[in-house]
């Protein structure tokens, strides 16, 4: 009796989790379908889910089971929402500069910071030979994935994504931020090297994730908050054709989604072109402007305002900014998330907020129908 009960609750569980039939709704949202209902999705990593959960960071890397059930929690917890990219295999953003030889610094109650090694610029050969398989955290991250993906699949999930930080970002990484900046206007030839060789890597690392996951992959989240710290002149030179290099790398059927968090007004008007379909940005430009500019050739994924409202806001105030996001979307062409990703602190009564917000907006648009 209490192995049938047992099978019964595995057959309710499975039932529950949806994450493929809401991989769909993501895939047709991204490609500019017209949906019943909007999807909320978030992108959530380390650096919220450890302080949510209540555990040590450091535990959370580095204990296999301690990040599989902290991941398995969050994702039953919270089964009607679509968590981007799912199941992050992550050392936080050690990953891509650790490949290039950044020294990693970890910490017990926070996500570790990386300290760059890339000096001159002229050292660039000293670094170029990387194996992706073998390198630093990578390596570490790419046999995470070989040892839990069944354990995922079983669960009824699936791995639908990969991911990496961008090549300005992973350039600022391991040359630093102030220096890179400088490289742009001192040593353009010295800058367009870095930012090459950072290109392959990204690639790079990211068939290598899709080779360690399997088939279920079909899509990628590329991170570089770096882009939005230049101009518009910078961004055609420096960004645009290695954005568009990566988007170019990948089947073309793939859901290609960019996240950028700090200033997009430079870069918007081009990100459609570099072959992205998914917009996330920060709370700033109102999604007013972004639709007006990039609606019609984006999907956009946002944007409540991450901090001072989902963070630090009541959940009436989410709610508030959650149905202006919406209303300003039109209701078409949008992800409902916040702007970025979740910021460490989000609290759960802000979450249910901001979905609950979604029902009475959906609520509002049938009976007016």
């Amino acid at each position: 009796m209490l192995r049938l009960s047992r099978a019964r609750h595995r057959r309710s569980t499975f039932r529950n989790i949806m994450l493929p039939h809401q991989w769909s709704a993501f895939k047709r949202a991204a490609r500019l379908e017209k949906l019943d209902r909007i999807p909320m999705a978030l992108i959530i990593d380390s650096p919220w889910m450890p302080g949510y959960l209540g555990r040590k960071h450091l535990d959370y890397y580095l204990d296999p089971e301690l990040w599989f059930q902290s991941n398995l929690q969050i994702m039953r917890e919270y089964a009607d929402i679509i968590f981007v990219p799912s199941w992050w295999m992550e050392y936080g953003m050690a990953a891509e500069p650790s490949i290039l030889g950044a020294k990693i610094k970890f910490w017990p109650d926070n996500t570790p910071s990386e300290c760059h090694r890339l000096h001159r610029l002229e050292d660039i050969d000293q670094i170029s030979d990387y194996d992706v398989e073998a390198d630093g955290f990578a390596a570490l991250t790419l046999h995470r994935i070989r040892m839990q993906k069944q354990r995922i699949l079983d669960h009824g999930y699936i791995l639908p994504m990969v991911t990496a930080r961008g090549p300005l970002c992973t350039a600022g990484f391991v040359r630093g931020t102030t220096n890179f900046m400088m490289d742009l206007v001192e040593d353009p030839e010295g800058a367009h090297r870095l930012i090459d060789l950072c290109t392959r890597v990204v690639i790079d690392w990211m068939k290598a994730q899709q080779k360690a996951m399997g088939d279920t992959v079909e899509g990628f989240l590329l991170l570089d908050d770096i882009v939005g710290f230049i101009s518009k002149r910078h961004y055609i030179e420096f960004a645009h054709p290695y954005l568009k290099r990566i988007c170019d790398a990948f089947p073309q059927d793939w859901v290609k989604v960019y996240h950028n968090d700090a200033k997009i007004e430079a870069c918007l008007d081009h990100l459609p072109d570099a072959g992205f379909h998914v917009l996330n940005w920060g709370k700033q430009p109102d999604i007013r402007e972004v639709k007006r500019r990039v609606g019609q050739r984006m999907c956009l994924m946002g944007n409540v305002n991450p901090l001072e409202i989902a963070v630090r806001g009541t959940p009436g105030e989410v709610r508030a900014a959650t149905l202006d996001v919406l209303e300003g979307s039109g209701g078409e062409g949008i992800i409902l998330s916040v702007g970025g990703g979740v910021s460490p602190g989000m609290p759960r009564d802000n979450i249910l907020a901001m979905r609950a917000a979604l029902d009475e907006f959906h609520a509002g648009r049938l009976a007016i129908i």
